[in-house]
């Protein structure tokens, strides 16, 4: 064993599979069709497939965008090791900055995602009360630190047994919702006629798309993973490409087969039917006592996804401990099962806090649609960058390689697509069709903005007394000495 594989993360530890399905789960299939993507049908209405589909665009675009880094850029910093390099360090320090703070909000999602359909179920079929869901939301905080402490074959494993059945299950419901709808099929779904009437046409359409968005964030999860994969600069690209795709279209089949089933023009109620379970009520209607088995894999899918997102967040504490731009000791590496297990403890202490205080301080699902647009709004400017970057990159550092298909036309496509829903979800009415969200959702451009300018503060701060860590941003640890078990990080200056 060499000094690497016994000091830093596990290395070379989990195969394609693995982080394929890192992505898969942490885009939460099931959560995401039953949550995200309804969160965007009052303004979507019957027109939400084309919103999944303009979603699925975009992130196609910044798939292959991060496909096309990762083959020089393998990296637990994954984005900001890609913007760092691609554009400039201290972009990629704001990109860092950024991504800790978005992805540490997933785990926190899904905990409430959790808490809401079981305490949801137990109220519709025992009468218990639905005000006891911060207790499962609590349990599944524990469950996914220890899963994050016991290291990431165990972590990656459980993700993919999970990943698995869930897809299967809705798969199987939309078919069976598809067939029974009957004469109701049609492709209308796709234009802009079933808007929402106080977001007509393609301004509701982008609005739906925020949600929808959200649904596909993850698909770059197994970026963080590099460094503990096997052949990484293969590996992570297919991951992240096939993850976008298959989902994708898993996403557009499960939205068009709940929309023709429940009727294109009452889809703005859609997301508060069932009593806050259109997904449930569905497959009442449709498999009677089989919705067991579909409330069975949401509580899956919001297991597999926070698991996934710990995953993710943990790996950037580290990987950002490393160079201290956050405090060193998330660095430090478990002796035994070769996890960041400072950063596991952060990880489940966030996990807990902010779902709980935002639950009780408006409701539950508010506080899911408070916390997403959050992180919607940073997400989509990340992807941005990482569009803009890919072309950068390859034009600056493997101008032999560039495609003007690959690096040229497609990054600038991603761009272009993510544009709207991001103006959307920070509340800048910049276009006719952009409209703007309602409070609290309207409060996540102001909380992000305030984020990133603490942001650039520190990143001053840190050019005048340690400009390396910022330079640190875009170095590739895969082949250096790793960070010591239990102590600071040391890189030197590449």
């Amino acid at each position: 064993m060499d000094d690497r594989q016994s000091t830093g993360l596990a290395t070379d530890a989990i195969g394609l599979r693995e982080v394929l399905f890192q992505s898969v789960t942490h885009m939460a299939p099931a959560a995401a069709v039953a949550f995200s993507i309804p969160f965007g049908a009052p303004f979507g209405g019957g027109s939400l497939p084309l919103s999944v589909l303009l979603a699925l665009i975009g992130c196609l675009f910044a798939a292959n965008s991060i496909g096309q880094l990762s083959k020089h850029l393998p990296s637990a910093g994954s984005f900001y090791t890609y913007t760092s390099r691609g554009l400039h360090p201290a972009i990629g320090f704001l990109v860092a900055w950024a991504y800790a703070f978005v992805e540490a909000l997933v785990a926190p999602l899904l905990y409430i995602i959790l808490g809401v359909t079981v305490a949801g179920t137990l109220n519709v079929e025992f009468g218990w009360s639905p005000d006891l869901w911060w207790i499962w939301a609590l349990a599944g905080a524990i469950l996914v630190a220890y899963l994050g402490y016991r290291g990431i074959v165990v972590s990656a494993e459980t993700g993919t047994i999970l990943g698995i059945f869930e897809i299967t299950v809705f798969t199987l419901l939309s078919l069976w919702l598809i067939v029974k709808a009957g004469g109701g099929n049609t492709l209308s779904v796709f234009g802009t006629s079933h808007t929402s009437k106080d977001f007509p046409g393609l301004s509701g359409v982008i609005a739906g798309s925020v949600y929808c968005i959200l649904a596909f964030i993850g698909f770059e999860a197994a970026a963080p993973l590099a460094e503990e994969a096997r052949d990484p600069r293969r590996t992570i690209k297919q991951a992240v490409i096939y993850s976008a795709i298959g989902i994708g279209v898993f996403y557009v089949l499960t939205t068009y087969a709940a929309t023709v089933f429940f009727g294109p023009g009452r889809m703005v109620n859609f997301s508060t039917s069932g009593n806050n379970d259109p997904w449930g009520l569905l497959a009442r209607q449709a498999w009677g006592w089989g919705w067991l088995i579909v409330i069975l894999a949401i509580v899956n899918s919001a297991i597999a996804n926070s698991n996934a997102g710990a995953n993710a967040t943990t790996r950037t504490w580290y990987a950002m401990g490393r160079i201290r731009l956050l405090p060193t000791m998330l660095a430090r590496i478990h002796p035994r099962h070769r996890s960041p297990h400072i950063a596991v403890g952060l990880q489940f202490l966030l996990g807990v806090v902010l779902p709980l205080w935002l639950g009780f301080q408006y409701d539950p699902l508010t506080a899911f649609g408070f916390i997403a647009t959050v992180n919607v709004v940073l997400v989509v400017l990340i992807y941005i960058a990482v569009n803009i970057a890919c072309l950068a990159y390859y034009l600056r550092e493997h101008r032999d390689e560039f495609s003007i298909f690959l690096h040229g036309l497609l990054p600038v496509l991603g761009v272009l697509v993510f544009v709207p829903a991001w103006l959307t979800a920070a509340g800048i009415p910049a276009f006719k069709f952009v409209g703007q969200l309602s409070a609290p959702l309207s409060y996540a451009g102001p909380i992000d903005l305030v984020w990133m300018v603490i942001g650039v503060i520190y990143m001053l701060y840190l050019y005048s007394r340690a400009p390396e860590r910022i330079r640190d941003t875009g170095k590739i640890f895969i082949e250096d000495d790793p960070v010591q078990s239990g102590s600071a990080p040391t890189p030197t200056p590449g």
